[in-house]
């Protein structure tokens, strides 16, 4: 039996070969690979031996020759007949790391992009039949142990062969969706989306709904609790993303994808006091995030309150400690803030793909006639950051840096104001208002007054600007256009 070994990363190789010796493979290997498994103590055989061909290019070419993919590919050793070709029964191969050289220069960059690896493991893979593959150094334990047991059967190798596939296809898809972005920068001409499994998930949105969570590198690390759901994770990102919109201290109360409470403070403590108490009763069962390490004095706090998720960029070691006691708390500690470079969302028949919704608010236009106070302006700047991170259509009531009422996804915006306005009750009392797009009428600047609104952030743009804004100044109020929309559907 031979096996042909061609790996990037040598990690656990030497040891995984010389089990492969034992029983019985012949090992053929290449360039570096044969050198390490030569300087191991293994008796390798050289490609150039079976090829009875130099490596040309400086390396480039070294296994795409028929002597290695006639002994990879033949169904039965008699279709060989008389080419002097031997099969090969395994190939173990793991690709050049091309995500290493993503920001490199374009010639290094492009000198790491492997075609003889991925064409041995298509190869392998298509014959899985009779050839084994082995993709990844964490097959190796499971490999021997499986050919040692005479368990390698067509079953597993079929699984293995899948399994090699899905890192080829990964692989062209990283480096498809690298060169675009790095050298065209438009949305792509084609929409391809490999990411590994991090988690099989209990279920999905509903218990009759399966579930999974895919991610290339996944971005938190978990230090307590229960297994986080499908509902978990999507609460989670719109949590995290909420608090990451300030560089104060920074709370969000989050459920079911909406803030039912976020504010700023002088510290996490106050910051997290006040989210809370921007809907206490909302609040209960919510995924709670945080933009600061949490201390101890806040976990004290947290540890009061019934909360299904805490996610933050860190925890002290006391922190920890007093979360831990609450048995089914899920802690999550997120290690970044980087999102993959587009959004995507998928229909039953395609997918929409989109930039984030990073657009920063830079500057605004006053266009009543009352310039708003300082005091507004800086409520009116946290309401416009945190309406964009509720469903449309958004309305948020904000006071003292904290959101005061929410409405959310109501088909009437008109609807939604009146629902912030019922959360709000007597704290709308000169509390500035937020919208995620246009007004298209007038009657929610009055339902807002009437409430006691007082300031008003929105993007303009209705064929009616002209009533609101006569509205806004009947009521001496104060308004503010930011140009552009924050829809989030």
């Amino acid at each position: 039996m031979r096996a042909l070994i061609s790996v990037s990363d040598k990690t656990g190789i030497a040891e995984f070969s010389k089990a492969l010796f034992e029983l019985g493979y012949e090992i053929i290997s290449t360039g570096g690979t044969y050198r390490h498994l030569r300087n191991s103590g293994i008796n390798a055989i050289k490609v150039e031996d079976i090829t009875k061909f130099p490596e040309i290019l400086e390396g480039r070419v070294k296994t795409l020759h028929p002597a290695i993919h006639g002994g990879i590919l033949a169904k039965r050793k008699e279709d060989l007949g008389d080419l002097g070709i031997e099969p090969i029964n395994m190939v173990v191969v793991n690709l050049y790391p091309f995500e290493k050289f993503k920001d490199a220069e374009e010639e290094e960059m492009i000198e790491n992009i492997d075609i003889g690896g991925v064409a041995l493991l298509r190869a392998a893979a298509k014959n899985y039949h009779r050839v084994i593959v082995v993709s990844s150094p964490e097959q190796y334990d499971e490999v021997i142990t499986l050919l040692r047991e005479g368990k390698f059967d067509l079953e597993k190798r079929r699984e293995y062969a899948l399994r090699a596939f899905a890192t080829t296809a990964s692989y062209d898809a990283m480096i498809y969706n690298t060169l675009w972005r790095r050298f065209l920068g438009d949305l792509p001409d084609t929409l391809l989306i490999a990411s590994p499994l991090a988690e099989r998930l209990r279920y999905g949105e509903n218990p009759h709904q399966r579930g999974a969570f895919y991610s290339s590198h996944p971005p938190f690390v978990q230090h307590h609790g229960k297994k986080l759901s499908f509902n978990n994770h999507y609460d989670m990102d719109s949590a995290y993303a909420l608090v990451m919109e300030f560089d104060e201290p920074a709370a969000a109360v989050i459920k079911h994808a909406n803030p039912c409470g976020a504010a700023i403070g002088r510290d996490l403590k106050e910051a997290f006091e006040k989210a809370w108490n921007g809907d206490p009763m909302s609040a209960y069962g919510s995924i709670v995030a945080f933009n600061r390490e949490v201390d101890g004095e806040v976990a004290e706090l947290l540890r009061k309150k019934f909360i299904e998720v805490i996610v933050a960029p860190g925890y002290s070691d006391s922190a920890l400690e007093i979360l831990r006691k609450k048995k089914n708390l899920r802690i999550i500690e997120m290690r970044a803030n980087t999102h993959e470079t587009y959004e995507v969302r998928q229909l039953r028949f395609g997918y929409l793909l989109q930039d984030w919704n990073d657009k920063k608010l830079y500057e605004a236009k006053v266009v009543s006639k009352r310039e708003p106070t300082e005091e507004e302006m800086r409520d009116l700047i946290f309401a416009w950051a945190a309406v964009k991170h509720v469903k449309s259509n958004a309305i948020v009531f904000a006071k003292d840096g904290m959101l005061v009422g929410v409405g959310a996804g109501q088909m009437s915006r008109v609807d939604s104001v009146r629902i912030a306005a019922m959360k709000a009750g007597d704290r709308a009392k000169g509390a500035v208002m937020a919208s995620d797009a246009f007004f298209p009428f007038r009657d929610a600047i009055d339902v807002a007054h009437d409430a006691g609104i007082t300031a008003i952030i929105q993007p303009g743009g209705s064929i009616r600007d002209e009533e609101v804004i006569k509205a806004v100044d009947e009521h001496n109020m104060a308004m503010l256009f930011t140009s552009f929309r924050v829809f989030r559907h």
